[in-house]
């Protein structure tokens, strides 16, 4: 008999092929004007950003509805507007959910009269009646037309994510009444601010034109766990571009409100990180524009976001940075002369932690598997240190008919 003993990493592996993530979603149709709910056109690419005119920049809802575009969540009525006032629809919903985990396939034979096969909701529909998000009526309908209700919208979420995600939404009792596009698009990018805080993955981006910012980040690094990337300019500062006793270069982009200096490289796969910390150094009491760059680059909405200086003296500055990711997080930032100080920053951020890994070996004999406890000795020991190497085969044979021998 063989027993084949899996180490924990591949566990973990397989819990994050399982983990639902927020990235493509649909073309979401009007109730009324604009598209047409049978001939909506669905796409899993993000959509540009169009300015709606019927989303004021000041409008509680206008960074929610901001987010869902980007992510392509939820898009406009028409190309102008987004009809944030309008009543959510059952179909509406169910496509959102659906999109927002990835469009799975399922196995499920629909048999709502209402919803034809082909049209833009069927597969939403059919995925979210298989996992018992929202069901039809009982007479064989779905009601794809008909408008969520605050109390559906809040239990239906409920049921998708475990947790609640209404909390907060001006205008949201949880009541009988119909819950709006503006209130889901706010649903929405609060389950997304949830789900990245359970799972606590770091960057720790930092750009440091003489070295002196490296090592603090390094440190940031290293006490989060997190990833380390360089923001490394694509043309490097020489010593007279950083001579501010000059005209020089650095300067001359402090001076320009348009300076944005080009970056190398990219971050592979922004979208993992939950946490983004941003180290820099200050040049004329500010962040140098390269910084500027960088945030400009990429979509933080909902992420935690804070950032770190180095400087012999002037004091911390973010306030210029803040205003291009509106959405994000954003946390206390600290200067440092050092990295004295970092661990204890870093720390009292609060920071959303990594899972710990899992005290579990898995256990297969023919084709099941069992579980099995790690428990706390020497010999518990051993086996982490073969199982850190791979997968281990063991033969063993009876002994006195009731115990198994392993030589």
């Amino acid at each position: 008999m063989k027993k084949r003993f899996l180490s924990f990493a591949m566990a973990v592996c397989m819990i994050c092929l399982l983990t639902i993530t927020s990235c493509p979603a649909a073309e979401i149709p009007a109730d009324n004007g604009g598209t047409n709910l049978d001939s909506a056109v669905l796409t899993s690419a993000a959509q540009p950003v169009a300015a709606f005119t019927d989303v004021p920049s000041d409008a509680w809802y206008a960074g929610a509805v901001q987010y869902c575009q980007r992510k392509g969540l939820m898009a406009g009525t028409s190309d102008t507007s987004f009809a944030p006032d309008t009543p959510l629809t059952r179909a509406m919903l169910v496509t959102i959910l659906w999109r927002q985990a990835e469009k799975p396939a399922v196995n499920y034979l629909m048999q709502f009269s209402d919803v034809p096969e082909g049209q833009w909701c069927s597969e939403a529909v059919r995925w979210a009646a298989g996992k018992k998000l929202v069901n039809g009526y009982g007479d064989g309908r779905f009601g794809p037309n008909d408008p969520i209700t605050q109390k559906q919208l809040n239990l239906i979420f409920q049921r998708y994510t475990n947790q609640s995600v209404t909390g907060g939404i001006p205008g949201f009792d949880g009541s009988s009444k119909p819950a709006t596009r503006a209130q889901a698009a706010a649903a929405v990018m609060n389950y997304a601010r949830l789900s990245r805080r359970d799972t606590g993955k770091v960057l720790v981006a930092y750009f440091s034109a003489t070295g002196n910012t490296r090592p603090a980040a390094e440190k940031a690094a290293e006490v989060t766990g997190g990833d380390l990337f360089e923001i490394v300019p694509a043309q490097p500062y020489t010593a007279a571009d950083l001579n501010y006793s000059t005209d020089c270069r650095a300067n001359a982009e402090q001076d320009n409100p348009d300076a944005r200096p080009a970056i190398a490289s990219t971050v592979e796969n922004m979208e993992q990180y939950d946490a983004v910390l941003i180290g820099y150094p200050i040049w004329w009491g500010r962040a140098p524009k390269i910084v500027h760059t960088f945030l400009e680059t990429y979509d933080l909405s909902g992420k935690t976001v804070a950032t770190f200086c180095t400087s012999g003296s002037s004091p911390h500055e973010d306030a210029t940075l803040r205003g291009y990711q509106p959405d994000a997080v954003w946390l206390e930032g600290r200067r440092f002369s050092g990295t004295s100080q970092v661990e204890d920053w870093v720390n009292g951020l609060g920071l959303p932690k990594a899972a710990e890994e899992e005290n579990k070996m898995y256990l297969q004999i023919g084709n099941t598997v069992w579980t099995a406890a790690l428990e706390d000795n020497p010999s518990v020991t051993a086996w982490r240190e073969l199982l850190a190497k791979g997968p281990l085969t063991v033969d063993m044979s009876d002994y006195g008919g009731f115990e198994k021998l392993y030589q």
